[in-house]
């Protein structure tokens, strides 16, 4: 087979063409032959390399014994043995499949710049990208070409071009989205790396319910401070289930709460308890009792938290156990504000007992402890694996782990 191919490629080098013919012309005499041309002799070269390339291949999968001399002329039926194509044939084939193979492009990340979504986030905020590039200092058409590059890069038009400005286009506004996610978390890290050039030798995360915030928190982090005044730390206020949520997807390294039942595959350690306490306002008829089961309270308007709250969720699932509606006159987002609407008449509500003698002093209010097991309370530690934490994060369990108390 490869000796008939060489056999075809004339004295002028062109395949196919016999002697005295024009590769131009096929059938014309020799002596009516006409020059080719450029395009024509650069065909001629592409063709030639690409048999050579394709006899070298057959070569090295064939082995080296099998040249042109020696390659046998190619059967025109396969034999009653053969039920599929001959296995030099599957090796040739599978030879030129690896070298077409292109890798999958994975550098996707490498055809974006911050500059250009600063543009891009600019115009789409402006509706215009030539206000977009006087806004970040660049040249009409230097913006232009960056828009059509960033959009050649994702794939997709970004915008719609409108007679008087742009406009995203579904594709756009979530790139809008995700741009400003990326601009967010760069400028926390400026401001965390700007830390360490200020002498901040570490950095935690944590995650806490209002719970433990108001009641614990402050000062056992004051303690941990004292000692470790070079690491900061970020303290954020979330649910419980939040917090169990941020702890597994990496979002914070310490997380505080009332354990969910849904953070059975994360590492926990005691911290603290406390105990649920009803407040109400000084002579309501539940104010002279020492102690009341939370049934006992459904026939009055109750105060609550956020809805996912864990106090609110112990108040509905308590409601549902008796048998009753609960009635759920007003939510608020704090602590705080639910004492001064308790005090205010409009209703009672639980709050850790911790918490209610730090808010006791505004006056006007009673504590009555609920005799519902549940209103004991755990606070747990909660991280992904106490052992791989960073060092100052170790270091913050460790501390908040040894300050362990019973609730009264």
């Amino acid at each position: 087979m490869v000796a008939s191919l060489e056999n075809d490629i004339s004295a002028d080098g062109f395949p196919g063409a016999s002697p005295g013919t024009s590769p131009a012309h096929p059938g014309w005499p020799a002596a009516l032959k006409v020059r080719p041309s450029r395009i024509e002799r650069a065909a001629t070269r592409f063709v030639n390399s690409g048999f050579v390339r394709w006899r070298e291949r057959c070569n090295r999968v064939c082995g080296p014994g099998q040249t042109a001399a020696s390659d046998p002329e190619p059967r025109t039926h396969p034999s009653p043995k053969e039920k599929s194509p001959g296995l030099r044939s599957e090796k040739i084939g599978d030879s030129l499949r690896r070298s077409r193979h292109v890798p999958p492009d994975r550098s996707f990340i490498r055809r974006l710049d911050l500059t250009s979504l600063q543009l891009f986030m600019a115009a789409g905020e402006l509706g215009s990208i030539g206000r977009a590039a006087e806004q970040e200092s660049l040249a009409n058409s230097a913006a232009s070409k960056r828009i059509s590059d960033l959009e050649d890069a994702v794939g997709t038009p970004l915008f719609y071009r409108r007679a008087r400005g742009v406009e995203l286009t579904p594709a756009g506004q979530t790139l809008l989205h995700h741009a400003r996610a990326v601009q967010f978390n760069l400028e926390r890290m400026q401001a965390d790396l700007s830390d360490y050039a200020e002498g901040v030798r570490g950095h935690v995360r944590v995650h806490a319910t209002i719970s433990a915030i108001v009641q614990f928190l402050p000062e056992d982090l004051a303690a941990f401070a004292e000692h470790h005044r070079e690491v900061r730390i970020d303290l954020s206020e979330h649910l419980s289930a939040d917090v169990v949520r941020a702890v597994r997807e990496g979002h914070c390294d310490l997380g505080i709460c009332h354990l969910p039942a849904e953070a059975g595959d994360l590492a926990l350690r005691a911290y603290r308890q406390d105990r649920l306490v009803l407040a109400v306002p000084s002579g309501h008829a539940l104010a002279r009792l020492a102690r009341v089961a939370f049934a006992d309270t459904l026939d009055f308007d109750h105060l609550g938290l956020h809805s996912n709250s864990s106090i609110n969720l112990a108040m509905s699932r308590a409601a549902h156990e008796a048998g009753r509606p609960l009635r759920l006159r007003m939510q608020v987002t704090g602590l705080d504000a639910l004492c001064r609407m308790v005090q205010s008449g409009l209703g009672i509500g639980l709050v850790p007992d911790r918490a209610f003698e730090l808010l006791a002093p505004m006056g006007g209010l009673e504590a009555v402890p609920l005799t519902d097991a549940w209103a004991l309370r755990e606070l747990q530690l909660v991280a992904r694996d106490f052992a791989t934490l960073p060092a100052t994060a170790r270091l913050l369990a460790e501390h908040l782990g040894a300050q362990v108390r019973t609730a009264p």
